[in-house]
């Protein structure tokens, strides 16, 4: 008797490349079609945004110090949050935008002393200001904060606001000079 001879499927010396694109093709196809709905469709590049009015309202209301907010910023700037905290040393509102060039910008207004919260938001040991910046009504000191970040700071009788970021200085001073 003789046996039946088996079929050797699977064998390297059958596979082409041919089959190994197709295969590709068939897992990477529907992939980019779902990265192009999400970013097309879907809106997925652009920043997410939120309403900080409720936030605004809230460090109105405890009046620890003047709240300011921008005005007249255009529809290419983004909120991306809001946060107002207490605390012993005294309160911080905490705006973050997002540019027209899509580069992240923290707006902070506070009651806690200069002194300590300069160094807490721009590094442990922020250089002498190495500017000024004179919008309508103030003049603003001009900080290199982090590694690839500036500043401005605005030192008033009884706030502290600082705007700060990787943005062009440019970005800063418009956002700085919306304050109201």
């Amino acid at each position: 008797m003789s046996s039946p001879e088996t079929p050797t499927v699977g064998k390297r010396e059958q596979r082409r490349p041919r089959d190994m694109a197709l295969s590709l093709a068939v897992l990477l196809v529907p992939i980019a079609l779902l990265l192009l709905f999400y970013r097309l469709v879907l809106g997925g590049d652009e920043p997410i945004s939120v309403d900080p009015e409720s936030t605004l309202q809230q460090a109105r209301s405890a009046a620890v110090f003047p709240v300011s907010s921008p005005q007249g910023l255009g529809d290419d700037w983004h909120v991306q949050s809001a946060t107002f905290k207490r605390g012993d040393d005294g309160a911080t509102l905490r705006l973050g935008y997002v540019d027209p060039d899509k580069k992240p910008i923290q707006l902070i207004e506070s009651s806690v002393a200069p002194t300590t919260i300069v160094p807490v938001e721009l590094g442990e040991k922020p250089r002498d200001p190495v500017g000024t910046f004179r919008d309508e009504a103030r003049t603003w000191q001009r900080y290199e904060g982090r590694p690839g970040e500036n500043a401005l700071v605005l030192r008033e009788n009884g706030r502290t606001v600082i705007v700060l970021g990787p943005a062009s200085s440019r970005h800063l001073e418009t956002l700085a000079g919306a304050l109201s």
